[in-house]
């Protein structure tokens, strides 16, 4: 059974920086795009930034210039680096990704348990 385990979050002081991870907990045939929402208190899940397995990234205009998404296809990791943190970052941040567990199998979307980010003012 494939999970997406996710780390990192913590409470910061606005200004300062965060990274979160998310990990495949199983052997994985490819994991093509993976990426991360979030979810603040009383707002809709937010799409913040994917990246491709080749390293193509992209990334929503709130979070641009300030995070940075990457990977290590080795240990099918990937990482949110999140600095100049604001208040309005604070939520709880999901990883997904789209995994092929055998060469067999589709591509299928998996989603993370959620970590939560609170930036204090």
């Amino acid at each position: 059974q494939v999970q997406l385990v996710e780390s990192g979050g913590d409470l910061v002081q606005a200004g300062g920086s965060l990274r979160l991870s998310c990990a495949a907990s199983a052997s994985i045939f490819s994991i093509n795009v993976m990426g991360w929402y979030r979810q603040g208190p009383g707002k809709a899940r937010e799409w913040v930034a994917s990246i491709t397995i080749d390293g193509s990234t992209n990334y929503a205009d709130s979070v641009k210039g300030r995070f940075i998404i990457s990977r290590d296809n080795a240990k099918n990791t990937m990482y949110l680096q999140m600095n100049s943190l604001k208040p309005e970052d604070t939520a709880v941040y999901y990883c997904y990704a789209f995994i092929k567990i055998n060469f067999y199998s589709d591509y299928k979307t998996y989603w993370g348990q959620g970590t939560q980010v609170t930036v204090s003012s």
